[in-house]
């Protein structure tokens, strides 16, 4: 990675015709300075060139192996499904790529450590799609607890919840690592340890709602407990009573922290702090996350500026996924 001013922008490659890879890389790319959404790979040919034609793509490969041999890409991006991220993150960095590689990092922890091992073994910037992560919003979140506004923090709960009714949809399939904890739960995990600031030693409870397979879970709840005594609570759906919420509270000894929408705040969000002094409302300003996002990964392959979703980060959030899905009696996915 050099700080030098580059010759050109940094050309993204796209693993997959993902229907998120337009509204998480294409278009923050034509806002990034020295971003390019460069190419697309398809395990259907016809597939790639049409997303080529669609949004104005420099170049469509007939296969995975073709896009990341081609040494005019110096990145990829791969929103794939679950089950395929680690084979083609290692795969990318095996030749030379860096990685923006869509949640949940991988199908569990022990993929996880495998990607980050090698990603710590190369001069590769490897990072995971947590797009809330970046906007102005969470660094808001992390100052208004560091303050002592509110107190010691007791309890920290994110809920995710949204409708997945396509019954067909790759988030139902086991064999892809599917599951709601995989899919709208990694972010609740995510932003419960993100907000802790540290790692759960216990999971005390999780209760699962299954689909027709026993092993794919349509809701998600469970309790955290750290060392400190703290706890946390994560609640998530892809089908169930709460057709959608997103949201945060945090329980405190001298008041309340709330945020409606913390995942997309570009999109609406509210930040609202309760105490005895009375309650205050705010917004923060932002671009989208997805571009925040972007930026923060350039960055770091440009210049060596540290990413805050890195392998580690992201190994850890992986170890917590595993230990719910043992706690609520389901098998670990990619097992």
């Amino acid at each position: 990675m050099s700080s030098e001013a580059p010759s050109s922008p940094l050309r993204i490659g796209i693993l997959g015709a993902a229907r998120i890879a337009g509204m998480a890389l294409v278009q923050p790319a034509r806002t990034v300075e020295d971003a390019c959404a460069f190419g697309i790979a398809a395990r259907q040919p016809a597939r790639a060139g049409g997303f080529q034609v669609r949004h104005g793509l420099v170049r469509a490969y007939p296969d995975y192996e073709s896009m990341l041999a081609d040494p005019e890409i110096d990145a990829v991006y791969n929103p794939l499904p679950n089950s395929l991220h680690a084979r083609w993150t290692l795969r990318a960095l095996e030749l030379g790529k860096h990685v923006l590689c869509e949640k949940p990092f991988t199908a569990n922890a022990a993929e996880a450590h495998t990607v980050a091992t090698a990603a710590a073994a190369s001069d590769r910037v490897v990072m995971e799609a947590f797009h809330w992560r970046y906007h102005p919003l969470a660094a808001r979140m992390l100052e208004v607890l560091r303050s002592g506004e509110i107190g010691e923090v007791r309890q920290i709960e994110a809920r995710f919840c949204v409708p997945m009714l396509l019954r067909n949809d790759i988030r139902w399939r086991w064999d892809l690592a599917g599951g709601a904890l995989m899919d709208t739960g990694c972010y609740a995990v995510h932003i419960v340890r993100t907000l802790a600031q540290a790692e759960p030693v216990e999971v005390l409870w999780a209760r699962a709602h299954t689909t027709a397979d026993p092993r794919v879970d349509r809701s998600m709840e469970a309790e955290l407990r750290f060392a400190d005594g703290r706890t946390g609570r994560v609640v998530c759906s892809l089908l169930s009573r709460r057709l959608l919420a997103a949201a945060v509270k945090v329980e405190a000894t001298l008041g309340e922290l709330r945020v409606f929408n913390p995942v997309a705040p570009h999109l609406y969000h509210r930040l609202t702090v309760r105490t005895a002094r009375g309650t205050r409302h705010e917004r923060i300003d932002g671009e989208a996350t997805y571009v925040h996002q972007l930026r923060a990964f350039v960055a770091a392959v440009r210049h060596g500026t540290p990413v805050l979703t890195g392998p580690a980060d992201a190994s850890a959030n992986m170890q917590v996924i595993d230990a719910i899905y043992q706690r609520a009696g389901l098998p670990l996915r990619g097992t």
